[in-house]
């Protein structure tokens, strides 16, 4: 299959696109620069310039392919204008689902685990949609599924917050990590006994080709390797990655200390697999966060 992959040189998606040639595919992605061109031609893949703004480019892209991955988002703006961002990600989704429609080709979206549900497992079954703590990325959920009505076969795939990897990023955790530095020990809030899913991106990797080759239409997939992370654990690997101190700081201090992530890192937002598990026979096969932390 020819299948077009935005985010393509991203952090997961630079591994989906290696997991896709490894199994036959042939892949084209997106790229916005020159050096992500190059980067996707030496690996094996070829370019397609283009943009999540440039809609005719991702329409284009999608129409000349026979299924689509879309794992790019505006990651370098969520924190300060993230409604702004989803609601460009909607756009590119609606852009890309209209170059598919009446086709039944794959196209397999992305959607985090983060914010759905809180202090409660997040199950496959939950909907975004149907949250109040949902946010606004919930309606690009929402938009892609309706597509199947349309002649899609939109399957979605919901990474948990903590995408790490090769001992150097962890998705918001790296965040933490940075924060740890400045402020010269490592915190977690209250007792830390929040949780947080994780998943290794090569394992999230396989379930996104998972979810191309074999996912029914209207599917939703958690790539999560446990239900969650007790906060508390995730700040002493740092302290021990860092060789600085970890402390328990109060809800009233986490603002002040974590900045936007103040909340955020208080909350407890496990997620469930089995439903993945069961669909898909997807097993995590990869290092845990922990040991991922700790082996730097």
């Amino acid at each position: 299959m020819r299948i077009f992959v935005t985010g393509a040189t991203g952090f997961i998606g630079s591994k989906i696109v290696k997991e896709l040639i490894g199994a036959g595919h042939e892949v084209v992605g997106l790229a916005r620069s020159d050096s992500s061109a190059a980067s996707l031609i030496a690996v094996g893949a070829m370019a397609h310039r283009g943009s999540l703004e440039d809609l005719d480019s991702l329409r284009s892209g999608a129409s000349s392919a026979d299924g689509v991955i879309h794992v790019a988002f505006d990651h370098d703006n969520f924190i300060t204008n993230f409604a702004a961002c989803c609601e460009t990600d909607r756009n590119a989704i609606e852009a890309m689902g209209s170059a598919l429609a009446g086709t039944n080709k794959p196209l397999v979206i992305t959607l985090g685990t983060t914010g759905i549900k809180l202090g409660d497992v997040l199950t496959e079954d939950d909907s975004a949609s149907e949250s109040l703590t949902g946010g606004p990325r919930a309606a690009s959920e929402a938009l892609a599924l309706s597509l199947t009505s349309k002649g899609v076969r939109v399957s979605v795939v919901r990474p948990a917050p903590i995408v790490y990897g090769d001992g150097e990023k962890y998705g918001l955790v790296t965040m933490l990590i940075e924060i740890a530095r400045r402020k010269g020990f490592s915190a977690y809030v209250g007792d830390g006994s929040n949780r947080w899913p994780a998943v290794n991106r090569l394992d999230a990797a396989h379930l996104y080709r998972l979810a191309l080759e074999q996912a029914p239409a209207g599917s939703i997939f958690h790539a999560v390797a446990n239900e969650g992370v007790p906060m508390r654990e995730i700040s002493e690997a740092i302290g021990r990655r860092l060789n600085l101190p970890v402390k328990s700081i109060s809800p009233d201090e986490a603002v002040n200390h974590f900045g936007p992530l103040g909340q955020l890192v208080a909350a407890d937002i496990p997620a469930s697999n089995a439903l993945t598990k069961e669909r898909l026979g997807w097993h995590p096969a990869y290092l845990g966060l922990i040991e991922d932390i700790d082996r730097s």
